[in-house]
């Protein structure tokens, strides 16, 4: 097989013009680069990727955890920075964990052994202190607000995204107002859960308990969540769910038992998925897919300025009005 520098005479170009284009590199013309691909091709030659690991110190490689890619929110986050690894030529590992802990781990100990350059986390359930202690071992990002020394966020700002919905409700008329939640623990829940309350407060209402709903993630959820309202003596005169695909669920299940949406229950939802225009579900789009794609600006931004302080960036929410309410 040819050698980098036989790769270089055939196409008339410097072996520093192969490496460059070997490792993905800019600042090579189109011309040059179209002839060393040529040459190589002629040549059968395939570069070794351990040599070029090893003289670059980068494996082209960036980890994504997240506890599973099914659901609709992770598919958006995943759109984004998947476009924008393939720009940069960068190979995304999808690193599935489940919300286990020993999973996240082990992902985490591929930083370490330098298997990938770096970890974005599009959700965790180890603290952020665990987490930050890998952060000399690569770069890492996380797809929520973190205040953790080493580690680049990129995030909706949550308290005031479900704090825009329960005003644009309030203003609508409703004071009896439910409220649907995926994991109770997470920060993002946390945050929503307390705007939640504020805003009650604000038209001087308590947190009706019944009216809270947690574990909400998926249609079939939403479903249910339907049929336990459709029992209630006293119920909610509206619903903000946590996600889209919930919301989808309430919409559907109500058809079915006749309960006029918007007349009966006004419903909003989170996230501005696909299925949200397709039902006219009043939402509030957080921009999944810039956040990926900001992810994984931030990441890229450390591979190319090494020792660059980490990046914070919130991104803007939008109120999208149709007509569940």
């Amino acid at each position: 097989m040819a050698n980098i520098r036989e790769i270089a005479e055939a196409a008339g170009v410097s072996v520093a013009t192969v490496s460059r284009v070997l490792n993905g590199r800019p600042y090579v013309s189109a011309e040059k680069r179209r002839r060393v691909e040529e040459a190589m091709r002629r040549a059968g030659y395939s570069p070794n990727s351990n040599a070029v690991h090893l003289s670059t110190g980068r494996t082209g490689m960036v980890g994504v955890i997240l506890p599973f890619s099914h659901h609709p929110y992770f598919h958006a986050l995943l759109g984004g920075l998947m476009e924008e690894a393939l720009k940069h030529q960068y190979t995304a590992l999808l690193c599935q964990t489940n919300y286990e802990a020993g999973e996240e781990r082990r992902y985490l100990q591929m930083l370490r052994t330098k298997q990938v350059d770096g970890l974005i986390l599009c959700s965790h359930e180890l603290s952020w202190p665990e987490i930050a202690a890998y952060a000399a071992d690569g770069l890492l990002v996380a797809c929520e607000p973190v205040r953790q020394e080493g580690i680049s966020c990129v995030y909706t700002h949550h308290y005031e995204a479900f704090l825009t919905g329960m005003r644009y409700l309030i203003r609508r008329g409703h004071r009896n107002i439910g409220f649907c939640i995926g994991r109770r623990d997470s920060e993002s829940s946390r945050q929503r859960y307390a705007a939640y309350a504020d805003a009650l407060r604000e038209i001087g209402r308590t947190v009706q308990r019944e009216w809270i709903f947690e574990g909400c993630t998926d249609l079939r959820d939403g479903m249910r969540v339907m049929d336990r309202i459709a029992a209630m003596e006293s119920r909610p005169s509206a619903l903000l769910v946590t996600g889209d695909e919930a919301a989808a669920g309430v919409l559907a299940r109500s058809r079915q038992l006749g309960i006029a949406i918007p007349g009966e229950l006004a419903v909003v939802g989170f996230d501005n998925q696909p299925i949200s225009e397709a039902l006219q579900l009043t939402t509030i789009d957080q921009h999944l897919q810039e956040i990926g794609r900001q992810a994984f600006g931030a990441f890229y931004h450390g591979i190319v300025q090494p020792g660059a302080a980490p990046r914070r960036m919130e991104v803007p929410f939008a109120l999208v009005e149709r007509t569940s309410v």
